[in-house]
């Protein structure tokens, strides 16, 4: 039962990532780029846990974790490049 599970969510997380891509190529303004690629970066993120949970080893958590990071890091300076117009001061 678990296969047809982890099947079901890799596909609707795939179709997630698919309409993220959509919204970063066709988007009116920058600030819907930056939310389109942090969402990206969630389903990223659970297909990551996703797949370890398939294959039943725990380095893809680890993956996830750092990737998780990385995101929130990316994230954040987007958004202080979006304000200010740079990042370091």
């Amino acid at each position: 039962m678990i296969e047809y599970a982890l099947t079901f969510a890799f596909g609707c997380f795939g179709i997630g990532l698919l309409c993220n891509l959509y919204r970063i190529f066709i988007a009116p303004g920058v600030v819907d780029r930056v939310l389109a690629l942090d969402t990206m970066v969630i389903n990223i993120i659970a297909l990551l846990v996703l797949y370890g949970i398939s294959t039943k080893t725990g380095m893809y958590f680890e993956a996830a974790l750092l990737f998780a990071m990385t995101g929130f890091v990316s994230t954040v300076a987007y958004c202080k490049f979006i304000l200010r117009g740079d990042i370091i001061e």
